[in-house]
């Protein structure tokens, strides 16, 4: 189990250091036990008590990075079984397949769209994560062609699949300095994939049926020299799957058993329904993702889980606050102010889009609050839309000085008159009814 805090600062030497952070190095101890500081600031430490510390303040699962480079992503170092219970941070790498039984062509259309495809949503673009290249011949000379079309298309991460070592050191000559993942090492070849792993620098999938040989696998692995792991636990079914994934986080949060703490890896295409297999996968634990190339809907679908999964519950969406266009905007368009609750923008941009009005909105920085709690809470006031319309230069874009506002903070609207010497304008409190409102109100 974890230390608390308390039990921590009984272990630290008290010394009256600047390096801790606190003289009495209290909050040193609060941030050990919160996982956001690390022993190495301490130098006073001996060894005894960083062993102690260090297999109690680390993460409880460890960060794995794959890949290099502006596509690269890290999974793992999660800390709760709950996402409400704070959130879940690193979301899982979903990655498509390819056969070394395919063309070059076809290859380069799979790795292309992983490379390309994006999905937009709520001011965030989604993407996959990288390729999976299956060696489903069985040789060296078929999966070192298919590795190597791979590469031609695009750098992204990549995870390697085979049964034969020999077509694996083949394929990591290609590719081995970019930090692929290699499936699979079982108890009966883990020494040789350990060997390929450090070689190259690589991550590396263990596979067993039980949790306590993956336990035992990961132990060994990390004998050999080799500690950047991911877990493939062999799972049968879905809810074989669910079952064993939520027993890892567990026990690997808990720190019961410290050697299952590391990310978990799903293969979707072992299982008859995919699509469900994949969102298990993302609601339930799996860090990396590989699955055959998804149809238009399936692939929003995932993507959307995913965003919607790992988007911190505590904190609302937010917008960048600033002044935004819809349609190309003259002197005389509209001038709309709103605040910055992802969901608002996007309801109000998606209303004002449909109406072929061209116009601003004014984006204000309420901590991604919406119009009426923002009001109540005093988020948006007079002072906060002064400043906004001085700070995003609303003066010289338009030739008048009228503003819009909401219609929940119609109480404000004499305050902000007040404050900017602009001509308030209330708007409707329902989004759907501003095409009417400026249709019959707005005139320069």
């Amino acid at each position: 189990m974890p230390l608390k805090a308390l039990d921590i600062y009984k272990l630290l030497p008290k010394k009256n250091c600047k390096e801790c952070g606190d003289p009495t190095c209290l909050t040193f101890a609060m941030k050990l036990a919160a996982g956001k500081a690390d022993l190495d600031l301490c130098p006073y430490l001996d060894d005894k008590a960083k062993s102690v510390l260090g297999a109690t303040t680390r993460p409880p699962i460890k960060l794995v990075k794959l890949g290099v480079g502006e596509r690269s992503f890290s999974v793992g170092e999660e800390f709760v079984l709950y996402r409400h219970d704070k959130t879940f941070y690193h979301p899982p790498g979903i990655m498509f397949t390819v056969s070394d039984t395919q063309s070059d062509e076809e290859i380069a259309a799979v790795t292309a769209r992983v490379k390309d495809e994006t999905l937009t949503r709520v001011g965030a673009e989604l993407k996959f994560n990288g390729t999976a290249i299956v060696n489903t011949t069985g040789t060296v000379e078929a999966y070192a062609r298919a590795v190597a079309a791979v590469e031609k298309t695009a750098g992204l991460p990549e995870v390697l699949i085979s049964d034969n070592p020999q077509a694996l050191a083949a394929a990591l000559v290609l590719c081995g300095s970019y930090r692929p993942l290699i499936s699979a090492a079982t108890p009966e070849n883990y020494k040789q994939m350990c060997a390929l792993a450090k070689q190259h620098g690589c991550r590396l999938v263990v596979r067993e049926p039980t949790l306590e040989g993956l336990a035992k696998l990961t132990k060994d692995c990390a004998a050999e020299g080799v500690s950047n792991v991911v877990l493939d636990l062999a799972s049968k079914s879905l809810g074989d799957y669910l079952s064993r994934s939520t027993a890892i986080r567990q026990l690997a949060i808990t720190r019961e058993v410290p050697d299952l703490g590391y990310p978990v890896y799903l293969d979707a295409t072992a299982f008859e329904d995919q699509d469900a297999a994949i969102a298990l996968g993302i609601v339930k634990y799996a860090s990396v993702i590989v699955t055959s190339p998804l149809s238009q809907p399936s692939a929003k679908a995932a993507l959307t889980l995913r965003q919607n999964i790992y988007t911190d519950p505590q904190k609302p969406i937010q917008m960048n606050p600033g002044l935004y266009r819809v349609g190309t905007p003259g002197k005389d368009a509209p001038v709309l102010m709103t605040v910055n609750f992802s969901l608002t923008y996007f309801t109000l941009q998606g209303y004002l889009e449909s109406t072929r009005i061209p116009c601003f909105m004014l984006i204000v920085d309420t901590e991604g609050l919406s119009v009426l709690t923002s009001v109540a809470a005093g988020k948006l006031n007079e002072s906060l839309v002064r400043d906004a319309i001085k700070k995003f230069g609303v003066e010289n874009e338009v030739s008048h000085r009228k503003l819009i506002i909401p219609g929940y903070a119609a109480p404000l609207s004499g305050r902000i008159e007040e404050a900017t010497s602009w001509k308030v304008l209330v708007g409707p409190r329902d989004a759907a009814e501003i095409g009417d409102f400026l249709v019959q109100e707005w005139k320069p």
